[in-house]
């Protein structure tokens, strides 16, 4: 059985040398006190009490198995986890500062809430909160600002720090403040300031008073509540002499107002070289500030119908007044060399995207920041932003532009372009009323081109039909206006005197009179005289004998040019005349002419284009399903391959059919020496434009043969055939894997953990252990949450209980009591009932 408590606390307090055998007052004497002894007492006591009361501690539930190496010290093992009774006691009594209080104001509205200042405040004392009051009720006695300078109350005292400023007779001995320094910093150096004058005549007033050797006596040194007070009375005289300030110039500005009519008279009769009439001053008219003084005076002297018309006429005169453009800064040669150079790469980069297929859009185009929308219409002619879609580039190689035109929209205009006896009002037809935005554009775009076109003076003249009629002079073999054809028979119609060579000044007057500047309705009669143009080039082309290639190569370039206005109308008018090739597989010298101008106009080097990709695809077909059977074939294929070749200059893009059809050709029975060379052409340049091919050998091995077995003294051809395929052969390498570094082999090193605890888990993965601890931290905030719950929860249901104890309680006792008084008076009259009864009885 094991020893009691008092054995065991016997024992301990024995072996803490707290207790032993009684010591004699000598020994007590003799034995020094010292503070440390009482300390180790003291605890050595609390140790005691903390291992006699296992329910006021919380160690570990029970200890560990086995013991293991850490940096953790034996003694913090065992280590007290919580005392349990301390903790109880102090959420309990949280919860009735806290909890208490919400229980009792639940389910209860009114009562009276104590706003006063440091009610609520336990840190205050009784006097701190009435000295708050009494502060607080001062300050809403006085009311207002306490350091506004406008106030005239002298009953205002300056504080420091919540400190009185006050200035007694004993501190104007050590007063190191110059009254002198305000005065002078703060005024403009007048000797008769407002101050001195102030002070002038406070002496003045004392003067009699004063003794005559005062005036000897230097001034005595002012304190600094005068010195304020004159830095105040200052402040307000500044302050009205600014107001005067103001009025004096607000009456000067409305006596100006005044007289400004008469000035505007004056300056009117200046600028136009006459002196100003004067008027005769008119009584009946009433000044009206609300319109302007010429309008008012214009409607007094006129009838509102006349005043009217005046008023609109302005207008009109104000709306074609020109604005003018803000000028810029004249740029140096390298800032204008390297804007070139940027929107040259800005072009290059956005034509790559659209070989490689990538898509584009319209805020790719180079644009100069610093440029208002003007100066991008005026440069329409380098950059083609008006057809992204279709795209506008890559003229033929040869060309046959005239000297001094740089540009499609360019030509050389004859003197004698519009008659000088005949010239037509052009200006009527390009009203605003008649035009829309649109319209407006396009005219400024092309005032250039108008410029050389239109006549710098002009007549009126009639027209027949919407046509212009000017009459040509006797010795110009053309006429000099023409009407615009909407269609190829009426432009045949058109065409019908007129030579083949003069065709392309004929087109040139037929845009110049029917500009889209000139007329709204010009814009649709331009677009199908353009869809008009590109069938021409296809019969002129099929004419025996065809037309000059001079006149069919200028005839492109005006629809070159027209394609920029027009993009989507042209562009379907050429899949149409594709359709046909598409559905013939026979191209003829139309449909080749036809061909030539779509490489000439459009990019052939997009990865898709809505006009380029159906010519090279209906090109490669001819190449695959067709062969050579005649000299026309072959004549036909090696201009076909010309223009395959010519398309693929710059995307470089491989077409096999190409080189199927080439090889036929050479071993055709039908080749001539004109046509060999054509297609021995057509070879060295397929060997430049794809050299850089992987399959360079492959492709032009078979190429080899035939041109030696076609014509063997092809010397040159053939030998460079050879060195490319040799030089290929040197250059290829074999196809080798992916080369990499070798990876090491995997190799697994424990870890070492200094402060390894067995308790924690050590993740090498970041991720999953932070989820991990979230998870955890989670859990033991969620745990945390109920148990607090749980424990208010108790509170609460045991302070109801309490209160419902105390009501039981109350009211037994209330019972109790009336019971008792019921009690106690029932008995009283059964003891008077007794007695009267027995009084009753002892009468009888």
């Amino acid at each position: 059985m094991p020893p009691s408590q008092l054995k065991r606390l016997k024992a301990s307090l024995r072996e803490q040398g707290l207790t032993g055998p009684q010591k004699s007052k000598k020994q007590k004497k003799l034995q020094p006190k010292n503070a440390d002894q009482a300390a180790k007492k003291a605890a050595a006591l609390a140790a005691l009490r903390e291992s006699f009361n296992p329910f006021d501690v919380k160690h570990l539930s029970r200890p560990k198995k086995h013991e293991y190496v850490s940096n953790i010290p034996q003694d913090a093992k065992s280590k007290i986890l919580g005392r349990p009774g301390v903790t109880k006691s102090q959420g309990e009594e949280t919860r009735r500062k806290t909890l208490l209080p919400e229980m009792s104001k639940k389910n209860k509205t009114g009562g009276i809430m104590d706003r006063r200042i440091g009610e609520d405040d336990l840190t205050m004392s009784l006097e701190d909160k009435m000295m708050a009051r009494f502060e607080r009720e001062q300050q809403r006695k006085r009311g207002g600002n306490t350091f506004d300078l406008e106030d005239d109350g002298d009953d205002v005292e300056l504080t420091h720090g919540g400190k009185s400023l006050r200035f007694d007779e004993k501190d104007l001995g050590t007063e190191d403040y110059d009254a002198a320094s305000v005065s002078g910093g703060s005024s403009d150096g007048d000797e008769d300031g407002f101050l001195k004058r102030k002070r002038r005549r406070d002496s003045e007033g004392e003067e009699d008073e004063e003794d005559e050797t005062a005036e000897d006596q230097p001034e005595r040194k002012k304190s600094k509540a005068e010195v304020m007070k004159e830095v105040i009375a200052k402040s307000k005289q500044h302050k009205y002499e600014r107001q005067q300030l103001k009025e004096d110039d607000d009456e000067l500005r409305e006596e100006l107002d005044a007289d400004f009519n008469d000035v505007l008279a004056a300056l009117r009769g200046h600028m136009s070289g006459k002196p100003p009439v004067k008027e005769p001053p008119k009584n009946d008219v009433k000044p009206d500030f609300g319109i302007n003084p010429d309008r008012a005076a214009l409607l007094a002297g006129m009838d509102r119908d006349q005043a009217d018309k005046d008023y609109d006429a302005r207008v009109r005169q104000m709306l074609y007044d020109q604005r003018s453009k803000p000028t810029e800064r004249t740029k140096t040669e390298e800032e204008k060399a390297k804007e070139e150079a940027e929107k040259l790469k800005a072009l290059e980069n956005k034509r790559m995207r659209r070989m490689r297929g990538e898509p584009t859009s319209d805020d790719d185009e180079p644009q100069d920041k610093g440029k208002e929308n003007e100066d991008i219409d005026e440069d329409a002619e380098s950059v083609n932003d008006d057809a992204a879609e279709f795209g506008l580039g890559a003229p033929l190689p040869q060309k046959s532009r005239p000297d001094g035109v740089d540009d499609e929209d360019d030509f050389l205009l004859e003197d004698d372009l519009i008659a000088s006896d005949s010239e037509a009002d052009i200006s009527d037809e390009g009203s605003d009323e008649e035009f829309d935005a649109d319209d407006t554009m396009a005219a400024d775009e092309d005032d250039d081109f108008l410029k050389d076109v239109l006549p710098e003076k002009t007549q009126p003249t009639k027209a027949k039909n919407g046509v212009l009629s000017l009459v040509p002079d006797s010795t110009s073999k053309l006429a000099y206006t023409y009407a615009c054809p909407r269609s190829h028979e009426e432009l045949l119609k058109v065409f019908e005197n007129v030579s083949v060579d003069d065709t392309p000044t004929v087109v040139q007057r037929i845009r110049a009179l029917y500009h889209a500047g000139l007329h709204a309705d010009n814009k649709d009669k331009l677009a199908d005289f353009g869809c008009a143009l590109v069938d021409h080039i296809s019969y002129l082309s099929s004419q025996t004998p065809p037309a000059p290639l001079q006149v069919i190569e200028s005839i492109i370039r005006h629809i070159h040019s027209l394609s920029r206005s027009y993009p989507v109308v042209i562009a379907t008018r050429f899949r149409e005349h594709l359709k046909q090739l598409h559905a013939s597989n026979d191209p003829s010298q139309g449909d080749l002419t036809i061909l030539t101008a779509i490489g000439s106009i459009y990019p052939t080097s997009d990865h898709f284009h809505q006009v380029v990709t159906p010519a090279i695809t209906l090109i490669a077909r001819f190449f695959g399903l067709q062969t050579p059977n005649s000299t026309k074939d072959v004549a036909t294929g090696a201009y076909l391959g010309a223009l395959c070749l010519h398309y693929q200059r710059l995307s470089k893009r491989y077409i096999p059919e190409f080189i199927r059809y080439t090889i036929l050709c050479l071993k055709s029975p039908d080749m001539t020496p004109a046509l060999l060379t054509a297609h021995t052409q057509n070879i060295l340049t397929a060997t430049e434009t794809w050299s850089k091919t992987p399959a360079f050998t492959e492709i032009f091995t078979p190429l080899l043969a035939p041109l030696k077995f076609a014509k063997p003294t092809q010397t040159t051809a053939i030998h460079r055939l050879t060195i490319a395929l040799q030089n290929a052969r040197l250059h290829r390498r074999p196809q080798l894997l992916h080369n990499h570094r070798p990876l090491p082999i995997k190799s697994s090193i424990p870890k070492f953990e200094e402060d390894f605890d067995p308790t924690k888990h050590y993740d090498p993965d970041k991720e999953r252990a932070e989820q991990a601890r979230l998870r955890k931290e989670y859990k033991r905030e969620r745990k945390g949450a109920m148990r607090e719950l749980r424990k208010d929860a108790n509170f609460i249901a045991r302070e109801k209980l309490k209160d419902k104890r105390e009501k039981d309680r109350a009211h037994a006792d209330r019972e109790r009591r009336l019971i008792a008084e019921i009690q106690g008076e029932e008995g009283k009259e059964k003891k008077e009932y007794e007695r009267e009864a027995r009084k009753r009885k002892g009468g009888r």
